[in-house]
């Protein structure tokens, strides 16, 4: 799933392959997908972007966005954007694709659930995730310090476990539960650790971690879980995710473990992280 280090590893990504290309063909929804979710009618994409130049591009949360013209084109959560020559094979069904007068295609494909967009600049006022997006300050931005940070723990967050502090409620717009296993790998806690239970030090110590690791993730091109806009894996090589299922931790030697938390699987070594109780 997109997060953070994806989102803005494609925005660069664009900004390199796609600005100046101008969109000749543009259709939305043409293989029917029942969890793939659209801004408006996918039926006017076409219309409303065929013409358009890419002039832009940037990352909102755990969504990149491209920019044509006047024209904003956004890609959720459970997306897959990718970018191909031409030469390739393309995908025989897709829900989103942008073929360019200078050549090259956007193809992009759904899953399990996804959620596209294209809209007229300042015009997208129904989808509250990228509404969201664009109000609260992203964590590889100055502006998401400490006191920002410290400021999302209040009486009401204090009883909600470190995952749903986190991870729920768009308090970090892009921080999803991808990502979330290795931040609290680092910082020794565990997922269903209730944040009230967090000294001081430890609250600031989760905070930095938000900081570099995002950082770091972002510069590496993203998670070795995702892929890139060119279909290649993140160069970050996550400790704690599908791939490090039963293997032994690296800190501790014990044993990386999987279990259901609050809608999706989480990753832990109980040796270094605890249990959560």
């Amino acid at each position: 799933m997109l997060e953070i280090p994806e989102a803005h590893t494609i925005a660069r990504q664009v900004k390199e392959t796609l600005v100046g290309k101008t969109i000749t063909k543009a259709v939305a929804a043409s293989s029917p997908h029942g969890f793939a979710f659209y801004v408006g009618d996918p039926s006017v994409y076409g219309s409303m972007l065929e013409g358009k130049t890419i002039t832009g591009s940037a990352a909102n949360g755990g969504r990149p966005e491209i920019e044509a013209d006047d024209m904003r084109i956004s890609f959720g959560e459970g997306v897959n954007v990718r970018y191909y020559e031409g030469k390739e094979k393309t995908p025989a069904k897709h829900q989103f694709w942008l073929e360019f007068e200078e050549g090259g295609i956007v193809c992009c494909t759904i899953q399990m659930y996804g959620f596209l967009g294209a809209f007229p600049d300042g015009m997208n006022d129904e989808d509250y995730y990228y509404v969201v997006g664009k109000q609260k300050p992203n964590p590889l931005t100055d502006a998401f310090d400490f006191k920002y940070f410290s400021g999302l723990l209040t009486d009401e967050t204090k009883k909600l476990s470190a995952k749903a502090f986190l991870a729920t409620e768009q308090r970090i717009p892009g921080l999803g539960n991808g990502v979330l296993q290795d931040i609290l790998w680092y910082a020794k806690i565990h997922p269903k650790r209730k944040m009230a239970t967090l000294s001081d030090e430890e609250f600031e110590n989760l905070f930095k971690i938000v900081k570099t690791l995002l950082a770091e993730m972002t510069e590496k091109g993203g998670r070795d879980t995702e892929k890139d806009l060119y279909g290649n894996p993140g160069g970050y090589i996550t400790v704690t995710s599908k791939k490090n299922d039963g293997m032994p931790c690296p800190d501790c030697g014990g044993t990386i473990i999987r279990m259901s938390y609050l809608g999706g699987n989480v990753y832990v070594c109980e040796g270094c992280q605890g249990t959560g109780k």
